[in-house]
């Protein structure tokens, strides 16, 4: 993105999140280190996240995107959940991703929810980057 002159970009603010139960966060870490040495912002959320926490963050946060991660198999009851609650809260203008073991099948039905992209194991760090940067800058101005 490029500022106006005497305007300073804000970096893309990305909340990397661990919903559920799942206990492997090696993958979000990587990730969020990723994009952080892309020049983003990143909050990473921790373990065991629940959809409200993930939310509120994002909320908090003014966060651009959310990437969950997402090993455990639950991703059909928790991006449903996570993904009800921004509309709640009338968050719509915030960029959804997954990342995981994410079978084919579900994919379509995540996608119809509101998810931009879904990364599965083999993505490369610079897809997920370059779809973050190409997403979050669509409808942003300066500050």
């Amino acid at each position: 993105m490029v500022a106006a002159a005497g305007e300073t970009a804000r970096k893309i603010r990305v909340v990397v999140a661990k919903p559920g139960l799942d206990g492997h966060d090696r993958g979000a870490k990587i990730i969020a280190r990723a994009l952080r040495d892309a020049g983003m912002e990143v909050i990473y959320t921790g373990l065991h996240q629940t959809p409200e926490q993930i939310v509120e963050t994002v909320i908090q946060e003014d966060a651009d995107a959310v990437g969950l991660s997402i090993l455990s198999g639950a991703h059909m009851t928790l991006v449903p959940r996570i993904v009800a609650l921004l509309h709640e809260q009338d968050v719509d203008d915030v960029v959804v991703t997954v990342g995981g073991t994410i079978p084919a099948d579900d994919i379509p039905e995540l996608r119809r929810l509101g998810v931009a992209e879904v990364f599965t194991p083999g993505a490369s760090t610079q897809q997920i980057i370059d779809f973050i940067r190409t997403s979050s800058d669509r409808g942003r101005t300066p500050v």
